[in-house]
């Protein structure tokens, strides 16, 4: 095997075997290192482009970002509501149907949540603990940060048993919900329909308010959320409204997804 070696030589220092091509293999891996060093560099120009990349003030934080497609969400949702009566008005005005059948729409729009609702009603407040939480009665565990927020299942859960209980109409915070409408949660951050809330979140019924108040006691999943109240101090308020008058959704309600079947 020596011989081998030797004739592909070794040169006169007998440093050892070369490759072929002449180059050692940490000569290999040094060109390699200044190789990605050199992209690392271009691709840190390119994307600083004479920049402090490391300072906060040239950078438009998430949240900002967020906060400011919400505000165009709202005006957009203002805006588009505004169209929509000036077009109904006009529809209503040259359409040529009869009282009957305008009463007929107009039903069917208020189950659909595009017309205001009034009626008697109850508000549920959920809010998330103190940030110093600790357990409030034996034999629980020191809360975890995730014991101290609000959850997507939290808000879903109460607007679940408002439904159950002969709700008519239901809004969260400043928004009505429709049968498209999806309560979502990011963080402790509500997301609904294009616009974006932080605790409180606050949900309003329209209703039997006695009924509604039994479903929310019935429901296994507020059951759950009521220990964490006791236990953490998750926040959990039911309050009657007396006659209230909710919202027309003001949002689009084309469906860009579903198709007819068949």
């Amino acid at each position: 095997m020596s011989n081998s070696a030797d004739s592909q030589g070794t040169g006169s220092t007998g440093a050892g075997p070369v490759r072929k091509n002449g180059f050692r293999p940490v000569r290999i891996l040094t060109v390699g290192v200044f190789a990605l060093a050199g992209l690392l560099f271009f691709t840190s120009f390119n994307t600083a482009k004479g920049t402090d990349i490391r300072s906060d003030d040239n950078l438009l934080k998430l949240s900002d970002l967020i906060q400011e497609h919400s505000r165009k969400n709202k005006e957009l949702d203002e805006s588009n509501a505004s169209t929509r009566d000036e077009n109904e008005k006009l529809a209503k005005r040259d359409d040529g149907s009869s009282k009957t059948q305008d009463d007929t729409l107009t039903g069917l729009e208020k189950d659909a949540g595009t017309q205001k609702l009034t009626g008697k009603a109850i508000t549920v407040t959920l809010n998330d603990a103190p940030p110093n939480a600790t357990a409030k009665l034996p034999g629980y565990p020191e809360p975890q940060p995730d014991y101290l927020v609000i959850h997507q299942q939290d808000l879903q859960a109460v607007v679940n048993a408002l439904w159950q209980g002969g709700a008519t109409g239901i809004k969260v915070m400043d928004q009505r919900l429709i049968s498209t409408s999806a309560v979502r949660c990011v963080g402790n951050t509500l997301i609904l329909q294009g616009r974006v809330y932080s605790p409180p979140y606050k949900i309003q019924a329209v209703g039997d308010p006695a009924k509604m108040q039994k479903s929310l006691a019935d429901s296994e999943a507020i059951q759950n959320y009521m220990v964490y109240v006791n236990v953490y101090g998750l926040g959990w308020k039911v309050t009657e409204d007396g006659t209230v008058t909710l919202p027309a959704y003001s949002g689009t309600v084309d469906l860009h997804y579903a198709k007819p079947v068949g």
